[in-house]
């Protein structure tokens, strides 16, 4: 029997973290304001290239321009919490 594989356990065994980015940009009709974005993908730290790319786009083809870029990052599966089972398993 074939199990379907989620994207994102595929991506946790690949070395992929949960990160969150807390993004302050100024408002384009009030540059004086400050607004938070929040932008949450599996990401590779320390390079982040997800979020770069999230964040060149933004530059791109939007219009508030950045202030600035908190991030929390956190490997949900790390080599030594997961192992393979071998064998058969029976469950009562």
């Amino acid at each position: 029997m074939m199990v379907a594989v989620s994207r994102e356990f595929r991506l946790q065994m690949d070395g992929y973290g949960l990160t969150t980015a807390e993004i302050h940009y100024h408002m384009p009709d009030h540059p004086s304001l400050l607004q938070r974005f929040v932008w949450q993908d599996y990401d590779l730290a320390p390079e982040f290239p997800e979020l770069k790319g999230f964040l060149a786009f933004w530059e791109r083809e939007l219009e508030g321009a950045l202030h600035s870029v908190r991030v929390a990052h956190h490997r949900l599966i790390k080599p030594s919490e997961w192992s393979a089972a071998d064998g058969i398993i029976a469950i009562h």
